[in-house]
């Protein structure tokens, strides 16, 4: 059996699609790791996580753009940072950032460092929920 230039092509053709076809099937089914807090080292950073904890302080940004909370699971904490469109997601839902405050929240975001400290940089308004 000879190998030609167009059964080469309906191969690789073939393999594509299959692929593809595969990617659509599986990738809403990739899901964010989720963690303790006390578990996120610098091995980590750029990856994208999920914690869980009460948010125990709120500060805002000399620019007033930004906040930054501290998200506390009772063994750890972290600095969760939210910048100026993921604040206006949040608010464009009626809601303050203040209102989470002293409420447990699912907090999904992508792990930093800044000055030594690992920080967790919100990924989007609908990734800080408040949870029961």
């Amino acid at each position: 059996m000879e190998i030609t230039d167009e059964k080469l092509l309906r191969i690789a053709l073939v393999t594509s699609l299959i692929g593809i076809i595969g990617l659509i099937i599986f990738t809403p089914s990739i899901e964010v790791k989720k963690v303790d807090i006390k578990d996120i080292t610098r091995s980590m950073i750029d990856e994208k996580v999920c914690v869980d904890g009460v948010i125990t302080d709120v500060a805002q940004s000399s620019s007033k753009t930004n906040y930054f909370l501290t998200v506390n699971d009772g063994e750890s904490q972290i600095q969760l940072i939210i910048f100026e469109k993921q604040v206006s997601e949040i608010k464009s839902k009626n809601l303050d950032i203040e209102d989470f405050k002293n409420r447990k929240v699912e907090v999904t975001g992508t792990i930093t460092e800044y000055k030594s400290d690992l920080e967790l940089i919100l990924t989007s308004g609908d990734s800080l929920r408040i949870i029961n």
